[in-house]
């Protein structure tokens, strides 16, 4: 059974910090996309950042570009998403997403991606 299990999510004033992990198993993820994705209360869920799992090739939505930072760590079969410079608009629940993806528009989609986590709360405040 696939699962994606995130952790890190918190509350964190303007300016902070936050890292958000996700942990894949039950498959190997070697040809994989792995994505983040948030969801505000009443908005649409949006692009946050991907990577490709064996190459490690990075993708970023515009709003968070320079601020937060996507990795893998395939020793530790992890993904993170490491975010500064946080700001109240970045409240939301962050949702870790793994897709066969193998067009690089594609990585911005999230009907590529067929496995999802829970999603973690992530709260800004101001």
């Amino acid at each position: 059974q696939v699962q994606l299990v995130e952790s890190g999510g918190g509350l964190v004033q303007a300016g902070g910090s936050l890292r958000l992990s996700c942990a894949p198993s039950g498959r190997a993820f070697t040809y994989y996309a792995m994505g983040w994705f948030r969801q505000a209360p009443g908005k649409e869920r949006e692009f946050v950042a991907a990577v490709s799992w064996n190459v490690g090739s990075t993708y970023y939505a515009d709003s968070v570009k320079g601020r937060f930072i996507i990795s893998r760590d395939t020793a530790k079969n992890t993904v993170y998403l490491q975010m500064n410079s946080l700001k109240p608009e970045d409240t939301a629940v962050y949702y870790c997403a793994a897709g066969l993806i193998r067009t690089p528009r594609a990585y911005y989609s999230d009907t590529y991606y067929g496995y999802w986590g829970q999603g973690t709360q992530v709260t800004v405040s101001s």
